[in-house]
Order: C-alpha cells, then structure tokens, then sequence
C-alpha cells in the first residue's frame, strides 16, 4: 500500500497545529516565567535537576542492551519513519552520514553529562543550524518517542525504566540547548547564495575552491560554515574558510573527498566553475582578539584544518604586531599530505615572525602530536590554535592533561564533527 504524499503534510499539519495549540493552552494557564539575560543561559526545565553523573553511569551501565550503535540508530530511524513518513522528506537521499555522525553526537552528550557547559555551548550551535534543515521544535518530540521505542526494542525484557528515564533527561537536555541556540538566531539568516569561480584539484582526493557569496558574508578569520551543494540537499557539511576576510569577498575553501556519494565527494569530483552553493553562517570560536596577542601563538594543524591555520596567519600577518610571533606545527601522514606547500613556504618568506615545523607519521596523531609540540614550542603563555579532524581531539586533551589550561586552547569540535543531532 502507498501513500498519497498529500496525505503525509496533512499529517505534518495536523502535528504542527497541535503542538502550537499545546503552546498556546501552556502560556495561557501558567504564570510568565522571568526572561533569562541569553536564551541559550535560560534554565532547561526540571531535568536539569538530575545530576547528569548518576544519569551518565545509569546510560553507560546499561549500554550493552542496546548497542551497538550502528542497530539502535537504524531502529530509531525505521520507528520514526514509519510513524512519520513525512519527515523522510528532511534527510538526504543516503543516511549513511546521518547514523555514522549521530552516534558521534551520542558518544558526545554520554561523555560529557557531568561537564553541561560543554553540551549547552555544543548543542546551542547544532540547534542553530537545525534552521536550515526546517527543524521544528515538535521533531524533537517525535525524535525521543523513537529513540525510546528503538532502546525498548534493542533491550527487550531486559529494559530497564530508570535508564529510559535517564536517556530521555539527557535528550530533553541537549534539545533545550538546541531550541535555545534556534531561537537565538532567530534574526540571524540561515544561509547566503554563492558561485564557484575556481575549482582545483591539488591531488585526486583534495580540491580548492574559490566562491563568492552573493552578498557580504560576515566572518573572523579561523571560522568554519556549513556548506551545501544543489546536488546533494538537505545535506550540509562544516568546512573552515582558508582565507581571513579578503575585500573582494571571495571565500576559499579546502575539501578532502571523504568518500563515494557525499558533500566532499560532489564539492571535489563533481562541482564545477559557475556552480551556485548555498553557506551557512560563520561559527567557531578558532579567532584571535586584540587582547589574544599579549603574547606568541601556537597554531597546530592536520589534513584540511590547515584551512583554519591559514587564515589564522593571514589575520596576524595583517595585524604587525611588533614582537609578536608565531609557531605553526603541520601534522601530516606522509610528505605527500602537504598539499599546499607553496603557500607554506610563500609565508614563511614574507613573514619572519612565522616558524613551521612539520611532524610526520605517528607522531601527527593524538598523543604524540601534543607531546611534540610541547617539546618544541613555549606552550606555558600564548594561546594554542588546534585545527584539523576528529582525531585532534585526542591532541587537545592531551595538551589539557600536560598542564595546559583549557582556556587558552582554541579547538572546534562542530567544525569536525555531526552538523546536527539526528540531521
């Protein structure tokens, strides 16, 4: 039996109405709650009464009942699915990026229950760009009503409520910080119309490209945004703009292929001059202030988060603060990974301030590539600026376990990590 697409959106507006209508009946019969300074510093409701340690012990005890979580994840999204056909309609063609990225976001939330800052601060910028994706705040619901059914299914009798109690505080948790990030960028644009005008292939897995956004896009140099391509929608990928903010306009990024059939893959193989794309907008916290240069920098990088690390050096080039320097450590496999050597060496020579020391094979990895640098460079005053893939994460907290305080190391998990939670 199939079903009329009409009658799916009947569906959806039916959901839509009765969720404005659970809204309007809240606000009319209970008291105005006081308005927090910033939505995203707003109280997140009874939940987060719960001591988010007790709930990470009662997930991670009972997680081998329902993971792994390749199954779970594809449960949840067969439940939610086929109560809500509509809603297949907001996801890519190919889920595979979706599971493999939202268990990522899960291990995030478990990891980090006892640390709520982080996941506030993480899930504020998911649910930002949740806009572009015509996320509602009842998607949500629909979400923990299948992610509840998934658990059930994946423990079966031996379910237990307490930890369904837990998982659900943990979810409503991380919604809240989204909703609140939503909102708080209710009057920001979600994204800005651009063209490639160059498009270069610096090995077969690794392209350049050059776009101009049709109107001014605002960004810091270190910045990354998401971006999307027409032959691939609904699907939105973080890239770092390579460049600090140029008077033309112009953005370049860099984009490492990935795999078969996804954003990195049509950007590098299949995305040509005078192609449009869509940007999302500017996020990240890799930036320099004025008051960040006090003392030299440390600016570490691995694979395409050399994007990042450039217009790091381009933005203090610019600034010519007498005195000043900085010390940039590329981490690649092999020599073969410095894909953009030219302009390494092309700063070095304009830029005395500026030394590069490149570490290779394991040692560009995790552990060793923090031990690396804290042998090599004066890690104890200026800032540490650590761009590049997932696996720097490992880099950065090592650095915080050798004695650096958190604050002074600059590291963008969004940039590398789930554009968004389920999405």
């Amino acid at each position: 039996m199939t079903t009329d697409p009409t009658d799916q959106f009947d569906e959806y507006r039916v959901l839509l109405s009765r969720q404005e209508a659970k809204r309007l009946r809240q606000s009319l019969l209970s008291p105005p709650a006081p308005v927090a300074a910033d939505p995203v510093d707003a109280p997140l409701g009874a939940d987060h009464l719960h001591d988010g340690a007790d709930d990470r012990g009662l997930i991670t005890e009972t997680l081998p009942l329902v993971t792994p979580f390749d199954l779970l994840i594809s449960d949840l999204y067969a439940v939610m699915f086929d109560q809500h056909p509509y809603l297949r309609g907001l996801f890519p063609e190919s889920m595979a990026f979706q599971q493999a990225h939202l268990e990522r976001a899960f291990h995030f939330l478990i990891d980090r229950l006892d640390r709520p800052e982080e996941v506030t601060a993480f899930c504020a910028r998911l649910g930002r760009d949740h806009r572009k994706l015509g996320v509602r705040p009842v998607h949500y619901e629909v979400f923990e009503t299948a992610l509840v059914e998934a658990l059930r299914r994946r423990a079966g009798a031996l379910w237990r409520q307490d930890a369904e109690e837990a998982w659900k505080r943990m979810l409503r948790r991380a919604v809240a910080a989204m909703v609140r990030g939503a909102e708080a960028a209710l009057a920001e644009r979600p994204f800005w119309n651009a063209t490639v005008t160059e498009h270069q292939l610096h090995r077969p897995d690794l392209a350049v490209l050059r776009v101009s956004p049709a109107e001014p896009f605002p960004y810091r140099a270190g910045q990354y945004a998401l971006l999307q391509s027409p032959l691939l929608t609904r699907a939105w990928r973080p890239f770092h703009v390579a460049c600090a903010p140029r008077r033309d306009g112009d953005l370049t990024f860099h984009i490492r292929r990935t795999g078969p059939g996804g954003v990195s893959d049509a950007l590098v193989h299949r995305t040509r001059v005078g192609d449009p794309l869509l940007i999302g907008p500017a996020q990240g916290t890799m930036t320099l202030g004025d008051d960040d240069l006090k003392h030299d920098v440390v600016i570490a990088a691995s694979g395409t988060g050399w994007a990042g690390a450039k217009a790091l050096v381009q933005d203090l080039a610019r600034r010519r603060l007498p005195g000043r320097g900085a010390q940039l450590f590329l981490g690649v496999r092999t020599r073969d990974d410095l894909y953009d050597l030219a302009a390494v060496a092309d700063l070095e020579r304009r830029h005395p301030w500026l030394r590069t020391v490149t570490v290779t094979g394991g040692a560009a990895e995790g552990d060793a590539f923090a031990e690396a640098m804290a042998r090599r460079a004066a890690l104890s005053r200026g800032l540490v600026f650590v761009s590049g893939p997932p696996a720097l994460a490992a880099t950065v907290r090592r650095l915080r376990a050798l004695g650096l305080p958190a604050e002074r190391v600059r590291h963008d998990l969004a940039a590398s990590s789930p554009a968004a939670l389920g999405g």
